[in-house]
């Protein structure tokens, strides 16, 4: 959608409750964000559903908005915090024992991509919890350390200690030299 006005004009309508100009930066926004949702979860129910949430939180935040830098950069956070928010109500402790049915979506490809679903199901079953965690969300998934951290309360270094074991105890299972 091309906005025929600014975005700041339809701020404004927005916090004085218009309801035609929230539907116009629905408009305008959900193609934007709706990717933003996307990259957190594999299946699209949850990623409309994060979409939806976003969106409830920004309309909530709106008069916070103090027009510094990017609209569409506040916004994502807004809607990147919303998809982390559902991940860690949905409880970190089934993140790792999800099937792996659809878990390349939407990334840059990984060496881990090489190898076939089952060899991987087989690999990580033999992980102890917390590395089979951290080596799903960064090594499948595609999270930051940093994000891992958030999700599953660990620190950063914690997560890239786990998924480096991790990876170690694959090799070793997998006989490979690198993954």
């Amino acid at each position: 959608m091309e906005l025929t006005f600014t975005i700041e004009t339809l701020l404004e309508k927005c916090k004085a409750g218009n309801r035609k100009s929230e539907k116009d930066l629905y408009d305008y926004l959900a193609p934007k964000m709706y990717p933003v949702c996307l990259k957190y979860f594999k299946n699209i129910p949850d990623a409309e559903d994060a979409l939806q949430e976003g969106f409830i939180n920004l309309y909530k935040n709106l008069h916070t908005y103090r027009y510094e830098g990017s609209f569409v950069g506040w916004a994502r956070r807004i809607f990147k915090n919303a998809s982390i928010s559902m991940i860690r109500n949905k409880k970190a402790a089934t993140v790792g024992t999800e099937p792996f049915e659809n878990a390349f979506v939407c990334r840059q490809p990984l060496p881990i991509d090489a190898l076939y679903e089952k060899d991987i199901i087989n690999c990580t079953s033999q992980l102890p919890d917390g590395y089979k965690k951290v080596f799903t969300l960064y090594a499948i998934k595609g999270f930051a350390h940093l994000e891992i951290s958030r999700f599953l309360g660990i620190s950063p270094s914690t997560s890239k200690t786990q998924y480096l074991r991790a990876k170690s105890k694959m090799r070793a299972v997998l006989n490979l030299h690198s993954v």
